[in-house]
């Protein structure tokens, strides 16, 4: 079957995309949070290639090759550059091998590269710049040697090295999506609107544009609202799966909505005390739903997120997945069902429970 390109893909419908590896892996128990260096493909790939297969199971059409974080400066912070090239190929080679080998069969799904937020863009320095040029041209490189049908540029702050990321993957002549991840200020760290640098990002010809990470639905559905009135390309949306508020359109500093004292050693629900703060499945598929209707065709969730949500997002969207045949089917519940075989003294208690 002949494989169709992402924007082929976009142009008959929604394409699924699920990232935000950090927070499952992490839960696996095979990465260490806060330090977020995804070394799990050279420790165990085993684990990361499972962990692509559930999302692909739960209907996701873009595997994402998890090199979040696996860029020069972060392994120069734990002290293993020299493993930099290694874990990126790895990386790559494991999404490859899921993207080619659909479950069930069908057209193979599409594998991402991916580079990300450097963490060390400074406004005005140059010096930086030069760095973050480096580090992405690098890892582009390695994606398009190892197969990469389209590259993610992802969680920007920054609206200028949102820009730098879109140029070194045009120069690639692959697809690019790069979608920004603004701080709390409601505006990129450089001053740019959030309106500005994704109407710039489309007229420097990102193939698909839009928000991901750091916010959850309510805090990010407003601006892809606004974005869609001006915006011609193919959009992106990849909220968090956390209830972030207008007074905290972040996750970075939610409080516990339960009124506990988070018992974080560091102080914080983030990034490990989140828990209480998940969205539940019928809000993901809500959010995903209006983004559809909206004419947001890819989709996604990022940080935090689960099968479960890819789930929901693609059946949102109107698909049937192989993990649809798993969908809850409360008409058998032992309490709340409605089934004759279902005794009536159980369902008399089931109020009561």
């Amino acid at each position: 079957m002949t494989k169709r390109n992402l924007i082929e893909r976009l142009d008959a419908g929604p394409v699924i995309c699920a990232e935000g590896f950090l927070f499952e892996i992490e839960k696996r128990g095979y990465l260490s949070s806060g330090e977020f260096v995804p070394m799990v493909s050279l420790e165990h790939p085993d684990a990361l290639e499972n962990l692509h297969k559930d999302f692909q199971h739960a209907g996701s059409d873009v595997v994402e090759a998890f090199t979040y974080n696996a860029h020069r400066e972060k392994m120069r912070v734990i002290g293993k550059e020299d493993l930099l090239e290694p874990l990126n190929r790895a990386a790559l080679k494991i999404a490859k091998k899921v993207a080619d080998n659909p479950i069930g069969g069908g057209e193979a799904n599409l594998m991402a590269g991916n580079i990300s937020n450097s963490n060390i863009w400074e406004e005005g320095n140059k010096e930086t710049h030069a760095e973050v040029e480096r580090m992405f041209s690098e890892m582009v490189e390695w994606s398009v040697d190892e197969g990469a049908d389209l590259l993610v540029g992802e969680t920007f702050y920054y609206a200028e090295e949102a820009y730098m990321a879109l140029d070194i993957i045009q120069k690639a002549g692959l697809p690019s999506v790069i979608t920004i991840a603004p701080m709390a200020e409601n505006v990129m760290r450089d001053g740019v609107s959030i309106m500005d640098v994704c109407k710039e990002l489309e007229q420097r010809g990102a193939d698909v544009v839009g928000m991901n990470c750091f916010r959850g639905p309510d805090t990010m559905m407003p601006y892809l609202r606004e974005l869609r009135k001006i915006l011609k390309c193919h959009m992106a949306a990849l909220p968090l799966p956390f209830r972030t508020t207008a007074a905290n359109p972040t996750f970075f500093n939610l409080p516990d909505d339960n009124g506990c004292s988070c018992p974080a050693p560091h102080g914080r629900t983030f990034p490990t005390a989140l828990d209480p703060l998940y969205c539940n499945r019928y809000e993901i598929h809500a959010f995903a739903k209006e983004s559809f209707e909206l004419g947001i065709n890819y989709l996604g969730v990022c940080c935090g997120a689960t099968p479960m949500h890819i789930r929901e997002v693609a059946e949102a969207a109107g698909l049937t997945v192989p993990a649809s045949k798993y969908r809850e089917n409360m008409s058998n519940h032992f309490m709340y069902g409605d089934s004759e075989r279902i005794a009536d003294h159980m369902q008399e208690y089931g109020d009561k429970a």
